[in-house]
């Protein structure tokens, strides 16, 4: 069983929008980081030009980086 924070998140996609403003990272940054292979890397959504993050992992590296 996973332990889980009082924070969690249902698990969903957030958009590259939500995912700047859940973080506070600019877009630079946000690309620097997933190049780096620091931050989660965004999903292609099937059947649309989207991509979208999954927020459990979002969530994760937050957890990940105020420890």
């Amino acid at each position: 069983m996973q332990k889980q924070n009082n924070h969690t998140l249902p698990e969903r996609l957030l958009r590259q929008a939500e995912v700047l403003t859940v973080t506070g990272l600019s877009r630079t940054t946000l690309w620097r980081l997933q190049k780096r292979g620091t931050f989660p890397k965004a999903r292609n959504i099937p059947g649309s030009r989207a991509i979208a993050w999954l927020s459990s992992e979002v969530e994760a590296w937050l957890n990940q980086v105020a420890a």
